[in-house]
């Protein structure tokens, strides 16, 4: 058997893609054959650099990664979270120059799939191409949820509505237990992603334990009502686009 059909990480990227689109078994024993070159990184490690030419993508096996940019002034705005199983940096298939970076926000583990891999499977298997592609409009759409976010939404609003969409993430992806999940990020990584300082992630943070939508501890957070914490976050998990089995 081939090495490459041993890793795990190619159960990981098609549990993610069916998530979201069918596979045939066909399509299924292709991505299998993609060649992953995997690689480990300590928290707070830049996989990928703004400017950089990269010639793979980042499948993520473990941990979680972030998209981010770096202003001017130092601060640092982060523009997604990643899960096992996902590929932040699709569009680097066909973008040349990375315009922002992809970081480690604890230790995880990667697997680089050669673009020439990737754009071989998708010339040669359309329905490989579609799932791909659908993969990144989904990803814009969330870009476009968390823009309303930042400009539409109050603190409570925006934390709220975060925490759904990882519950949401997760659970397709097999990763919880119930509305419980790991959310192994600090309150100032969730205030660099939604454009909040840390006294008021602090706060509102409180503020939902005290309401009792969430229970947080050493990293885990549960959610015991979830009905209540969509309300508050006034969300809709219709922009993610995953098959209605595997939501909440």
């Amino acid at each position: 058997m081939n090495e490459a059909r041993t890793q795990p990480g190619h159960d990981l990227l098609i549990r993610k893609l069916e998530c979201i689109t069918d596979l045939s078994d066909e399509e299924k024993e292709v991505l299998r054959g993609l060649p992953l070159g995997v690689r480990s990184f300590g928290a707070d490690q830049d996989i990928v650099r703004e400017g950089d030419r990269p010639s793979t993508c980042t499948l993520v096996l473990s941990g979680f990664i972030c998209r981010y940019k770096v202003v001017p002034d130092g601060k640092r705005q982060i523009m997604g979270f990643y899960l096992p199983g996902e590929i932040p940096d699709l569009q680097s298939l066909h973008l040349q120059v990375m315009d922002h970076s992809l970081g480690t926000l604890v230790p995880s583990t990667i697997a680089l799939i050669p673009h020439d891999s990737v754009h071989a499977a998708a010339r040669n298997y359309p329905g490989i191409a579609a799932a791909l592609w659908r993969d990144t409009l989904i990803d814009a759409a969330t870009f476009r949820e968390w823009m309303i976010g930042l400009g539409r939404r109050s603190a409570r609003g925006r934390i709220a509505h975060l925490l759904c969409e990882l519950l949401v993430r997760f659970r397709a992806l097999g990763l919880t237990s119930g509305e419980t999940y790991e959310l192994p990020i600090t309150q100032a990584e969730l205030g660099d992603a939604l454009g909040l300082s840390t006294v008021h992630v602090n706060r509102v943070l409180q503020e939902l334990r005290a309401e009792n939508l969430i229970v947080l501890r050493g990293g885990v957070l549960s959610i015991p009502d979830w009905e209540a914490l969509t309300e508050a976050g006034e969300f809709d998990p219709a922009y993610l686009h995953i098959k209605p089995e595997r939501l909440p």
